[in-house]
Parts: C-alpha cells; sequence; structure tokens
C-alpha cells in the first residue's frame, strides 16, 4: 500500500506534536512552541523550547523525542548539537527545531525574547 501524502503545513503539525510527546514523555519543564510562520525571514515553522533540571535529563529527552519523531515522521533531525556537553541540546528537523536546555542555561539565553515576534503558546503538563 502506498504512504498517502501530507502536505507540507500538515507535515509540521504532525511533527511538533511529535517533538512535544516526546519532550513530555520523559518531563521537559516549561514546553514552549513559537510559530514563527508569520515571523518575516524565520528559519522555520515552529521552534520548541523546554528545560530540565539536569544534563542527564536534557539528553533523555532529546532521545525520546528523536525516538518520537521517528515513528511518527520516519525522519531524522538533519542536525543535531549539544551532546557533548548536555547544557543545551539542538535538534534540526528543517520546519521544526527543537531546543532542550537545563533550566539556568534557558534562563540566560531567553530564546522566547529574542523571538518576540513570534506566536506564543504554552504546552500544558500532562499527568
Amino acid at each position: 500500500m502506498a504512504k498517502k501524502k501530507i502536505k507540507i503545513e500538515d507535515a509540521s503539525i504532525v511533527l511538533k506534536n511529535a517533538v512535544i510527546k516526546g519532550i513530555q514523555e520523559k518531563k521537559g519543564q516549561n514546553i514552549m512552541v513559537l510559530n514563527l510562520k508569520n515571523v518575516e525571514n524565520s528559519i522555520c515553522d515552529f521552534f520548541i523550547i523546554c528545560n530540565a533540571d539536569s544534563g542527564t535529563q536534557v539528553e533523555a529527552i532529546a532521545d525520546s523525542v528523536h525516538i518520537e519523531v521517528k515513528k511518527a515522521t520516519g525522519e531524522n533531525p538533519s542536525h543535531a548539537e549539544g551532546f557533548t556537553n548536555l547544557e543545551w541540546i539542538l535538534l534540526d528537523y528543517f520546519n521544526v527545531v527543537v531546543h532542550i536546555f537545563k533550566t539556568e542555561t534557558r534562563e540566560f539565553y531567553n530564546l522566547e525574547k529574542l523571538w518576540a515576534d513570534a506566536e506564543l503558546e504554552e504546552v500544558k503538563e500532562i499527568n
């Protein structure tokens, strides 16, 4: 059976939802989605940002995101970095870029403020 083609817009939403699920699986905190679709010269459709209390949890979240995205879309990140020091891991899926921070590193860089033109969506924690 041939795979059903997904529109690019729908593919971004599927990818976004898979990323959020991966973050939630490992108890990522303060999940924010920055919708950059209407921001001039933006590099992607969404930034998804979260934080964790330890480098071990940062890595576990990144691994979980990778697994959930692979299951949902079959995609691997086009670029990944930050696995050496585990302060800030970046996973680039072209349309969706994931930032997983240690809490104090997130507070320092404050990406939400840097992309203040983006529409912000706070993802509620699941129990």
